[in-house]
């Protein structure tokens, strides 16, 4: 047996085949809720900042429902810090909801719940939004 086989490392095009990402949201009085799952990482982590671009409302709170996130990196980090600098530039919150596994570990590590409120579901986010006139409450 060649000993230099069992180091060769994977190649990279292996790898970038893995990396999915999936993306959805609903709008609702107020609040925009996205849908993150699967894997953001370098390769995917503009495709979520474009994505958030383009649905979220002005002035609209934010909740990030990370239930169905498996991986996240750094890039997806500053993806999810930026779009908090957005919403607050709107006055408006972003909450992150649901993570767990890998994610939670990484958020943890770098104490993301010291920049952004974290919760675990998006009904507890819901809830934890101020109230705002545009959700009917004149």
């Amino acid at each position: 047996m060649d000993a230099s086989s069992q180091h060769d490392p994977p190649t990279g095009p292996a790898r970038a085949s893995v990396t999915t990402i999936t993306l959805s949201h609903r709008h609702l009085p107020g609040t925009s809720v996205i849908a993150v799952g699967g894997e953001v990482d370098l390769a995917s982590s503009g495709r979520l900042a474009d994505y958030v671009k383009g649905v979220r409302r002005p002035g609209d709170h934010v909740v990030f429902d990370l239930t169905g996130l498996l991986f996240l990196d750094c890039s997806g980090l500053r993806v999810l810090i930026a779009s908090a600098r957005q919403a607050a530039a709107d006055d408006a919150m972003v909450l992150l909801a649901g993570a767990h596994g890998v994610p939670a570990r990484l958020m943890h590590i770098v104490r993301m719940h010291s920049l952004l409120p974290m919760v675990s579901t998006v009904e507890q986010a819901l809830i934890t939004l101020p109230i705002t006139a545009c959700a009917g409450t004149r």
